[in-house]
């Protein structure tokens, strides 16, 4: 395991360095808050945050992404013939990802790629991607990521793992990829790694002790789907939700997508969009037919995949890191630390 100091004041030529191999992207705080965005040149991520609004989920998989196209033109010959817009795939670095947000994307990746199935536009965005993430010293009051299955200094989904050490970051080298962009900033120059895991080690409990919230969820995997599906507490849960939207919105875990082909005079392109199962019109059949046309279906549905339906498939714990963005940005107070809890310790009356 390779370790390596960079003095802070050597940082911004380092990331500037980069740029001559990799496509940036890191969090950029503005008016509305701070965002995961393109680096722009002299652009530099932010470092000092614990969350952005958005996770990094959007570098892999955007809002809206055009991924096929076509001809209308009859008199061309492959008219009609849809074909895959063409790929990026030059390397590309994420600087700045909150560790939480890297084991969100190894959640992400079980469903875009699977031993049946690989999904070329995820997938070829995330082989083309290095994740250099930075430790949280100070984990905010949302914070509930160590009972998640991860922590403010967890490793998992990372190429590079930094610490923040004031006057310098101290980088833990976890990747082959991470190496190579450690090498294209121009930092090499090994530290002792004895006691640089020290550090981490003594930092990462630091930052553990002082996260004050926690969930539980010890007794889901022992429920059954139908105990829980038909549990009484739904229609309380859902009784606040104005089915906006913004809690799968800011999730770094939620995959749903939609499909919409658009048409402008002679060519067509096929758009790949962002969906929530909070929306009326997500499980809408084509004719008419709504299997989950009240709000509490929706809503039981969101927490039963996150907290259920996913462990039971998977068997790699829940669906949710515990970043607290949906907890932060409900406007109106809908929190999974508390649905978690009332799943988690439901008994069904006999």
């Amino acid at each position: 395991m390779k370790f390596i100091t960079i003095d802070k004041k050597n940082w911004a030529k380092g990331i500037e360095k980069s740029r001559e191999t990799y496509r940036l992207f890191g969090p950029v705080k503005d008016k509305n808050g701070v965002f995961i965005r393109t680096l722009e040149k002299d652009m530099l991520p932010d470092m000092t945050i614990n969350d952005s609004i958005m996770s990094v989920k959007s570098v892999l998989f955007p809002q809206t992404e055009k991924i096929l196209f076509t001809t209308l033109d009859e008199a061309k010959e492959d008219h009609h013939i849809m074909k895959r817009v063409e790929f990026d795939s030059s390397p590309r670095a994420v600087v700045g990802i909150r560790p939480y947000d890297a084991k969100a994307i190894e959640l992400v990746k079980m469903n875009f790629d699977t031993d049946d199935y690989r999904d070329p536009y995820w997938c070829d965005a995330y082989e083309a991607t290095t994740f250099v993430g930075v430790g949280i010293n100070k984990p905010g009051p949302f914070d509930f990521s160590t009972s998640a299955g991860t922590g403010p200094f967890s490793e998992s989904g990372l190429d590079v793992l930094m610490a923040d050490l004031d006057n310098a970051y101290l980088a833990k080298i976890l990747t082959g990829k991470g190496e190579a962009f450690m090498k294209s900033c121009g930092f090499e120059k090994n530290t002792d790694e004895k006691e640089s895991q020290a550090l981490f080690d003594i930092l990462r409990k630091e930052a553990e002790k002082n996260i004050s919230s926690h969930i539980d969820t010890g007794k889901l995997k022992g429920k059954t789907v139908l105990e829980l599906h038909e549990a009484p507490f739904w229609d309380d849960i859902a009784f606040a939700c104005i089915n906006c939207g913004t809690c799968t919105f800011v999730c770094p875990t939620c995959w749903c997508f939609d499909i919409q082909d658009e048409t402008k005079q002679k060519s067509a392109g096929r758009f790949r969009n962002w969906d929530t199962c909070m929306s009326p019109l997500f499980t809408k059949h084509a004719t008419g037919h709504n299997p989950r046309d009240s709000k509490t279906q929706r809503v039981r549905q969101r927490f039963m995949h996150k907290l259920k339906y996913f462990p039971d498939k998977y068997d790699k714990g829940i669906m949710c890191v515990g970043c607290g963005r949906c907890v932060k940005s409900c406007p109106v107070n809908i929190d999974i630390r508390e649905v978690c809890k009332i799943m988690n310790s439901y008994e069904k009356n006999n």
